[in-house]
């Protein structure tokens, strides 16, 4: 059984542990309302590019002059996954959830004997995923000094994938993120970048006007495609940054009630064992002057 010091000691802890979990929530409510307001305003953009494209590619088709990252390769034999995680923890399971999706549709190709390659945003997704895939990761993007989510650093990362697919480094692209829906909502989304969704997946149903476009169509996309896969990364930053602080907000807030509940019973064991002991005490007292 502990001492009463080692109670006091230990209640005193998990009070300081309580101040900090308190103030982590408050900092994480405070950068979700702009995290989420991002978040929220990306989305609009971003379906609306896909929707040009949509248009555009309809009008190209299949031919020989639309770009190679919208038709693609013609194979599907070598994936590379863009996994999209936070750089801290403390978020309960945001990053868990990402990297299982991850790992699950790595699984699944690795099955059907595919290629996989992997490059991690973010520190936390690159810790879970390389005690099984370490192999397979081709790079890391770390993003800790990077204050506010800014349009270049997903411009980078974009860059980046259409270098490997110029080089021809890949077949098909696919992104992985958590859509942010609310502060104890956080959805895992797998969407694939290249090749370029075709229109039904953006939507596009039924008869569509026809259009006349200067340039053609086709270099047209070539300047848009490239514009997309930058704007669906940064879209997914940005929804994994409103996710995480949300859900940091929800697991500080559990962790701070947590620390309560156990202060209480830490407090109770600690005056039952002090009423105890001056019991132990008076009764000492009592027969030593019984005795005399």
């Amino acid at each position: 059984m502990p001492s009463l010091k080692d109670l006091k000691n230990r209640i005193a802890s998990v009070k300081a542990t309580q101040k900090i979990t308190k103030a982590m929530k408050m900092v994480a409510a405070a950068k979700l309302r702009r995290a989420q307001e991002a978040a929220e305003a990306a989305r609009p953009y971003s379906q609306r590019m896909s929707a040009v494209l949509a248009n555009i590619a309809q009008a190209v088709g299949q031919d020989d002059s639309a770009p190679r990252l919208m038709t693609g390769t013609g194979k599907d034999d070598v994936h590379l996954l863009v996994v999209c995680t936070a750089e801290r923890g403390l978020c309960g399971g945001f990053n868990s959830q990402i990297a299982r999706l991850a790992r699950d549709h790595t699984r699944k190709l690795l099955a059907s004997g595919k290629t996989v390659k992997i490059i991690c945003v973010g520190k936390k997704g690159f810790d879970i995923l390389r005690r099984e895939f370490a192999s397979l990761i081709i790079d890391r993007v770390d993003l800790r000094d990077v204050k506010r989510i800014g349009f270049e650093n997903a411009d980078q990362i974009g860059r980046k994938v259409i270098s490997l697919f110029e080089h021809g480094e890949f077949d098909v692209c696919t992104i992985f993120y958590s859509e942010f829906k609310s502060v104890i909502s956080q959805i895992p989304t797998a969407l694939q970048l290249v090749p370029a969704a075709a229109p039904e997946a953006v939507g596009q149903t039924g008869a569509s006007a026809i259009y006349d476009y200067e340039p053609d169509a086709a270099a047209i996309l070539s300047d848009l495609i490239p514009r997309n896969i930058s704007v669906q990364i940064f879209r997914a930053l940005l929804e994994n940054v409103a996710g995480e602080m949300g859900a940091k907000m929800s697991a500080m807030d559990n962790a701070t009630r947590n620390a309560g509940d156990m202060i209480n019973k830490l407090t109770l064991s600690y005056n039952r064992q002090r009423q105890a002991q001056i019991t132990k005490e008076l009764i000492e007292i009592i027969s030593g002057a019984e005795a005399l």
